[in-house]
């Protein structure tokens, strides 16, 4: 099993994380198990999804609006967001709109090419769990969800400025 941070811990990774395959096709859903699935998926095979026994995640891929599962909220253990390259920004939007908006309260994790400069603006933004590319230590990713002691801007984490909180 692999590992991710999850509200400032590193944890075990009990889900399964299913992919499109590089042609456009669907993954197989195993038979059992805990699985994020990407949002076409969902959209496609919803009531066998709800139908398992198992918890449900879902991803949104850069392009995938948090609308498109804003009415079903209830029924996802888990939000995942896709940053398929390290310039790909639109997950943080994402990430807020689910928290500030619809007001998702479970795990809305960052998946792909997850970095540790990142860590301390995505958690700013409303993830709370990270899945840090493979090749990087998660240790070092961890600490810097301390990198800055004192922010100034608003975010989902602190929604008072500085200076109404002084």
């Amino acid at each position: 099993m692999s590992e991710i941070i999850k509200d400032r811990a590193i944890v075990e990774d009990a889900w399964l994380l299913l992919r499109v395959a590089s042609d456009g096709a669907l993954p197989e859903l195993p038979a059992q198990g805990d699985v994020i699935v990407p949002l076409t998926l969902w959209q496609t095979q919803r009531d066998v999804l709800l139908a398992r026994k198992s918890k449900l995640g879902v991803w949104l891929a850069p392009s995938d609006e948090p609308e498109a599962v804003a009415a079903n909220l209830d029924k996802f253990a888990v939000i995942a967001v896709d940053f398929p390259q390290v310039t790909e920004g639109r997950g943080y939007s994402s990430a807020r709109l689910l928290r500030e908006r619809y007001k998702y309260a479970g795990e809305v994790r960052a998946i792909g090419d997850v970095l540790q400069d990142q860590i301390f603006y995505l958690h700013r933004c409303g993830f709370n769990a990270f899945a840090v590319r493979a090749d990087k230590d998660i240790e070092s990713a961890l600490k810097a969800l301390d990198d800055f002691s004192e922010t100034y801007q608003v975010s989902v984490e602190q929604p008072q400025p500085l200076f109404r909180r002084r």
